[in-house]
């Protein structure tokens, strides 16, 4: 029950996310914006925290990264409000408000609050604006995100309690079902890396998680370049951190979700065989997962997984490409640009 329980919420999830991409208003723009905030800050900790400070045990460095993954919230909080016109001055506000929390709290409050800012931009004399934005947004922008982040909290506790139960389960069916799900959810603000450490993971479901993400990133580059969902930068930026194309990534449910979730499973299953493990958790990153997994496994055993899971991400993104090849999509220029959406050559 709890698997099916957890199935549902990410589905919803990800059909609340798309939804928004389509009909909330400024919905694509804002999620460029939080595409930019997670470059900003995640990508920075998965590099620095993890791959090169805990890998190569530089304190200081890691530091530098965790002090960056924490930003999450004012990075969104500043960058949201900017997609919508207002002046840097009020969206620094914002960002400095929300500063104390998580991605997705904080883009939902700047999101609601942009609106306001937008209207007090509008009909109040300039010089009295300043005032009334700092009287009103952080105190409205502050109870939104506290309303809000239990509500996410709940979510992930749901979902990871699909994981707990894979776990439990036969070996290679949790490698399937934890391949998939991680894999998933590392393409949503959710954050696998914040389900893993929420959760607790750590050994061969662990290994599952870290593994399902970088093979979802040899995947991206391969399906975004061949969609022509955008330019090659496009294609390197979404290998490199799925979340700083989440825009492009809602807007393209389901070609983006479907071959990422059938090259998820098979990864998992091949992480299971090979029993790779992660002794920390967390590590639900692409890269900086790599590196732990070659660092904390018997390189010939982890080098042989790596490339066959590298083989396979590269075959299920050139069959996922054409499968999809005519399926309408949204591409860079329809969201940051002045587009429409186009299908696929």
């Amino acid at each position: 029950m709890e698997t099916i329980l957890g199935v549902i919420m990410l589905l919803l999830v990800l059909a609340a996310m798309s939804l928004f991409a389509f009909k909330a208003p400024y919905g694509k723009k804002s999620l460029g914006a939080l595409s930019g905030a997670a470059c900003a800050t995640f990508l920075g900790e998965a590099f620095l925290r993890y791959a090169v400070g805990e890998v190569f045990n530089i304190e200081y460095i890691a530091n530098i990264g965790e002090t960056m993954g924490g930003l999450g919230g004012l990075a969104v909080g500043a960058l949201v409000p900017l997609s919508f016109g207002i002046s840097p001055v009020f969206s620094v506000i914002m960002g400095v408000t929300l500063v104390n929390f998580n991605l997705l709290p904080a883009f939902i409050a700047s999101y609601v609050l942009s609106f306001i800012i937008v209207q007090i931009e509008k009909k109040v004399p300039e010089g009295i604006d300043l005032i009334v934005v700092v009287l009103i947004a952080p105190t409205a922008g502050y109870f939104i995100a506290d309303m809000i982040e239990p509500v996410v909290t709940g979510i992930l506790n749901v979902i990871g309690q699909t994981i707990l139960v894979a776990v439990e389960g036969n070996q290679y069916i949790m490698g399937a079902i934890l391949g998939a799900i991680i894999t998933i959810v590392g393409m949503t603000p959710l954050s696998s890396m914040v389900l893993t450490a929420l959760i607790g993971l750590t050994g061969v479901p662990m290994g599952i998680g870290a593994m399902g993400c970088y093979g979802c990133s040899i995947l991206n580059a391969v399906f975004f370049q061949k969609m022509k969902f955008g330019s090659n930068s496009t294609a390197l930026s979404v290998a490199i951190e799925p979340l700083t194309q989440v825009d492009i990534i809602s807007s393209n449910p389901i070609p983006i979700y479907t071959t990422n979730a059938v090259a998820g499973a098979i990864n998992g299953i091949i992480t299971t065989y090979f029993a790779l493990q992660i002794p920390v958790t967390g590590m639900a990153t692409p890269w900086a997962g790599l590196l732990v997994i070659l660092g904390s496994n018997p390189m010939q055993r982890a080098l042989i997984a790596v490339a066959i899971i590298t083989i396979v991400s590269l075959l299920v993104g050139f069959i996922g490409s054409y499968i999809f090849k005519d399926f309408k999509k949204i591409t860079v220029d329809d969201i940051r640009g002045t587009g429409k959406a186009e299908t696929a050559n």
